[in-house]
């Protein structure tokens, strides 16, 4: 079995397909959908509009994060901003992930840079964070299946990728 590290390690930046230069608002034609949260926090400017609501401490936190998240995602959808909608989905869906890496690992610290990089020992993380993770999880899932939502990313990755 080969052993798993993380994809950080080894990151080409090169031939990454979202750059920190680029205003995805005045060029959304470079954006990309990609997988799962690829792209998140470097594309502006929503990364600035979305990013300063992302939190995920404890339940309270992450219901009133994603019920921001979720409302700018509904106004890009109403504005025809496939960018900011798909970002904001991409928001939720990193504060499901980030929220239960923390509480399957402390400090939310999947490998261990002091041990070769070996995965931490899981179970070991703030059992609040289970409770934002399914917070944000319920609100990424509503966002997805918005049917206007999955109208436009299916056109864009036809047109874009």
């Amino acid at each position: 079995m080969k052993k798993e590290s993380p994809s950080y390690l080894n990151f080409d930046a090169g031939n990454y397909k979202w750059k920190p230069d680029v205003d995805y608002r005045q060029h959304p034609e470079l954006y990309r959908v990609g997988k799962g949260e690829q792209g998140v926090l470097i594309c502006e400017p929503y990364k600035s509009e979305i990013g300063k609501y992302w939190r995920f401490m404890n339940r309270e936190i992450a219901l009133e994060s994603s019920e921001n998240i979720f409302g700018l995602f509904l106004e890009y959808l109403q504005e025809n901003d496939f960018v900011g909608a798909d970002m904001s989905r991409k928001y939720l869906q990193m504060g499901f992930t980030r929220a239960r890496r923390y509480f399957n690992y402390k400090g939310g610290k999947k490998y261990d840079s002091s041990n070769n990089y070996e995965q931490s020992e899981r179970g070991t993380g703030d059992p609040e964070k289970a409770k934002s993770a399914k917070v944000f999880y319920k609100k990424w899932k509503e966002a997805e299946a918005v049917p206007e939502y999955k109208h436009m990313k299916t056109d864009w990755k036809k047109r874009y990728g």
